[in-house]
């Protein structure tokens, strides 16, 4: 582990001397962005990171609020790459923004497709600037968003893009809009070939964004018919349109079309994709499959980050009125959609896949801010910059994990949300969609 010493800022002191000062004290500082990992303090100071260091209780100010972490993990605000929390637009698929995002121990959520160049605005002003937790969003490709979970597949047809307008509204939006969404309806493929992708790789060339491609569940052929669709020829079709910083998501997909071919060997493009620059999103979600994921895995194919995909059919929200009965995230596998987790959770799911909290981290900070472009203030904790912190316990055990397939894994460490600080101010883990977790 590094240790450094990093004295108290005294500009940053005397401009907040008046605000609430809190001193994390004693947890395990996993900080990728900064090769730091060690058993540190770190002193906020009203909305700013004021120091960091070994011990920094004489250096304190009077009266800082003195928090244990000992045993803890004190992380850069984990960032979700992986939200749906277009609440009361999008129906019963968008979430509350400050359940998923503070109160599940998580800082900086990004909206995964839900708004579009026509219902941005609205996004803005009632999720985005309403929420505690702070909200991005990669803009849904298609004019009308993400309804439903693109449950009516008229509604996504070619004709239902616009490339300029799209475009317009990612480049005047730049601080909101920090990538596209294609391709997330279901049998896609089959209903209309390749002409939505090809139109969503132009707007991500053109507004010089990164394009988040969703796999699985795309290939099955509509029962009104449709176009032939081999699920192994998906991977390469999609790969070959896309320009280095596009997103790759749900490689561990329990569904045929996407990282895995039919035959259960990783797909021959998957690592030529990575050395052209193409990244890869774990997007959890109810489809997230350990059978697929250890395939994965043992290629030697690492996600460079790890989004949790909840949504209003795989959690435990109640279904507001109005809305589908059922939803094929719910009626397609064994468990009606009720495995509950969260971005933590789902850390939890990678390090019983026998990845280290050293390979973990840095899919939820810094590797996550890249993604969105905002390394430079997010995904680290640096001296003078915003007190965005996520604070774990580490706790080790035996416990059981399962996933929708039925598949179960047993872990000996378990993560759970502590609390976090945004901006300095802080958020108890109360979300309701919270895991428990069951004793093996």
């Amino acid at each position: 582990m590094r240790h450094a010493t990093y004295q108290p800022n005294a500009s940053i002191l005397e401009t907040t001397k008046e605000m609430t000062n809190i001193l994390l004290k004693g947890g395990r500082v996993i900080d990728p962005a900064c090769q730091r990992d060690g058993i540190m303090d770190v002193l906020v100071s009203g909305t700013r990171i004021a120091a960091i260091g070994p011990d920094l209780s004489a250096s304190m100010p009077a009266g800082t609020e003195v928090t244990d972490c000992g045993g803890r993990l004190v992380l850069p605000g984990l960032i979700d790459t992986h939200a749906h929390v277009y609440q009361g637009v999008t129906g019963r698929f968008g979430l509350n923004a400050d359940m998923c995002g503070v109160h599940s121990g998580v800082t900086t959520l990004v909206d995964q497709g839900g708004p579009s160049s026509i219902t941005l605005p609205g996004f803005r002003d009632y999720v985005a600037a309403a929420a505690k937790s702070r909200v991005v969003a990669f803009m849904s490709c298609y004019l009308v968003g993400g309804l439903e979970g693109h449950y009516y597949p008229e509604l996504y047809r070619p004709e239902c893009l616009d490339v300029d307008a799209a475009v317009k509204a990612a480049r005047s939006n730049r601080d909101l809009v920090k990538g596209l969404k294609a391709h997330a309806e279901i049998g896609g493929f089959a209903r209309w070939g390749v002409d939505v992708m090809r139109q969503a790789a132009r707007m991500g060339r053109e507004a010089e964004l990164p394009v988040y491609i969703h796999f699985g569940q795309l290939w099955p052929k509509p029962k009104e018919g449709g176009l032939a669709v081999d699920p192994d020829s998906i991977f390469n079709q999609v790969v070959e349109m896309l320009k280095p910083g596009d997103v790759l998501a749900h490689p561990f997909s329990r569904h045929p079309g996407g990282f895995v071919e039919l035959d259960g060997r990783l797909h021959p493009l998957v690592k030529e994709a990575i050395a052209r620059g193409l990244k890869i999103d774990v997007g959890h979600g109810s489809h997230f499959s350990y059978r697929t994921a250890r395939i994965v895995l043992d290629y030697g194919v690492i996600p460079d980050t790890l989004g949790a995909d909840m949504h209003g059919y795989n959690t435990t929200v109640p279904a507001p009125p109005g809305t589908p009965d059922s939803h094929p995230d719910e009626e397609d596998h064994m468990f009606k959609g009720r495995i509950r987790f969260s971005l933590v959770s789902a850390m939890t799911s990678m390090l019983a896949l026998g990845l280290t909290i050293e390979q973990v981290v840095p899919m939820v900070t810094v590797n996550a801010a890249r993604m969105i472009g905002m390394e430079e203030t997010l995904g680290s904790l640096r001296v003078g910059g915003e007190a965005d912190v996520s604070v774990l316990d580490d706790q080790r055990g035996r416990w059981t994990l399962r996933d929708n397939e039925g598949t179960e894994v047993t872990t000996d460490r378990l993560l759970t949300p502590a609390f976090c600080l945004r901006a300095g101010e802080r958020f108890d883990p109360t979300a309701s969609i919270l895991p428990t977790a069951q004793a093996a």
